[in-house]
């Protein structure tokens, strides 16, 4: 058996991991999309380095679009398999996927009225919406904890990742010639003290882990120093100084975050009176989603749900759909807070909201999450004093600040005891995946300490025999 490495390579974004069967089958862990890679982005995406045609299985950890988002383009491109999953993973795919597809068409729309303009040839989409609706029959959902024999050589199980809504750690069994090899991929680790959900559960013992390292080597704070300090610049910004607070979230998991936040600051009644939209059909949707599972919240959401309906809602909070009324909210001139996708600020509105309220210095620009380096979110992070936004130069005059806290991705602690339920003595190969290089290295310093045997980076495209 071997297994190659084709995204989130030694970088954060395009998780996508092939197991080689000796039988001649191969099974693909996550389909994501290369997000944020500057020019390379493309690139990226256009190169599987494997034939998807010769692809049996496609199992998915969750739904982020950095793990799910060429899958439309992998059946475009000749896969006919079944697509494994947990059923919150398969209903928000379904709107993940159409909004990526409709982003594309949208951006491509645009440059190619700029190169028809200079006579060149029209560029397409990597996929459109038809094609992604060609993705929905081939989910199957798996509930977590359900052993589920794919075939005769493969059994999976599904236990909680704690990242997202129905994020889930990996587990095969794979049986061949006479022996039985487990693998364990993690997709994304969540928080043991995630503020909604439940805390990653334990796996199996596996022989061989991929395992995500995007927050490798660093340490969050607690949920409580993010809510004082989302209450802090809500302070600032729009009641010193009278602007808007353009908050840039993932409509999944970091939007709910964010009202959860905001849920709990007007139960202790320190919420400022002011209007608070969150703007987009699909972070409004996903809303909608993520409360159709209330088991996967942790306890104390649980208890709080006996007394308050609807944790994701408060006083002032305005849901934004149509176009025209995302445009109105530019114009407007008293203080308020917009909640809109994407977390890298790279597609969405929020990029609209950004370039019109950049120049302001009464405004202040909160990032909430992990930004690639290369993506808008990542170089207002590294304070870049002008930036490009549809096509035009921008004077950063607004404040930047982020909070790094709410991150989904458990920090080097959460991975560290998100493994320690492995006996290390049997684990043949770690793999460490989705994670800078750099941070990668360091975090392979600590597992070593802690008694893992080898540790390995993969590079892009890299085949390793196990």
């Amino acid at each position: 058996m071997k297994i190659s490495f084709h995204g989130a390579a030694r970088t954060v974004t395009g998780s996508k991991h092939l197991l080689h069967l000796n039988s001649g089958k191969q099974i693909l862990l996550d389909c994501g999309m290369f997000q944020g890679m500057g020019k390379d982005t493309v690139t990226l995406n256009s190169n599987w380095g494997f034939d998807p045609r010769a692809v049996t299985y496609v199992i998915i950890s969750h739904a982020h679009i950095d793990h799910i988002g060429l899958l439309p383009k992998l059946v475009k491109d000749g896969y006919k398999g079944k697509i494994y999953c947990t059923p919150p993973t398969a209903e928000l795919a379904e709107l993940l996927l159409l909004d990526s597809a409709r982003i594309q068409e949208a951006d491509i729309g645009y440059v190619n009225k700029q190169r028809a303009k200079n006579r060149q040839p029209p560029f397409k989409p990597l996929y459109d919406e038809a094609d992604a609706r060609n993705v929905f029959p081939l989910f199957e959902s798996v509930d977590y904890g359900n052993y589920f024999k794919i075939d005769q050589e493969t059994e999976l199980v599904f236990t909680d990742g704690g990242h997202i809504i129905g994020s889930a750690t990996v587990n095969l069994k794979i049986r061949e010639q006479g022996k039985t090899v487990s693998i364990a991929f993690s997709g994304d680790v969540g928080r043991y003290e995630d503020m909604i959900l439940r805390a990653p559960e334990k796996f199996p013992q596996a022989d061989h882990v991929i395992m995500e390292s995007t927050y490798g080597d660093k340490l969050h704070e607690t949920p409580a120093t993010a809510n004082n300090r989302l209450l802090q610049q809500l302070i600032h910004t729009c009641l010193e100084k009278k602007g808007k607070l353009i908050m840039p979230a993932f409509s999944l998991g970091r939007t709910q975050e964010i009202l959860y936040m905001f849920n709990r600051l007007e139960l202790e009644k320190r919420l400022p009176p002011m209007k608070y939209y969150v703007d987009g059909m699909l972070s409004i949707n996903i809303t909608k989603v993520v409360k159709q599972f209330p088991d996967d919240f942790n306890d104390h959401v649980k208890e709080l749900l006996r007394r308050d309906q609807d944790v994701f809602s408060f006083k002032g909070l305005e849901y934004i759909e149509a176009v025209e009324d995302s445009k109105k909210l530019n114009g407007l001139q008293e203080p308020c807070v917009i909640i809109s996708a994407s977390g890298m600020a790279e597609a969405g509105r929020v990029k609209h909201h950004i370039a019109n309220n950049i120049s302001n210095p009464k405004n202040t620009i909160m990032l909430t999450g992990y930004c690639d380096p290369n993506s808008l979110g990542g170089r207002l992070k590294q304070h870049a004093r002008a930036v490009h936004i549809f096509g035009k130069n921008f004077d950063v005059q607004a404040e930047v600040d982020e909070i790094n806290s709410l991150s989904a991705h458990g920090d080097y602690e959460d991975l560290i005891n998100w493994l320690d339920c492995q006996d290390k003595s049997r684990l043949t190969n770690l793999f460490l995946v989705h994670g800078e290089y750099e941070v990668q290295q360091n975090f392979r310093e600590r597992l070593l300490k802690k008694g893992v045997r080898s540790v390995t980076i993969p590079a892009q495209h890299e085949t390793v025999e196990l």
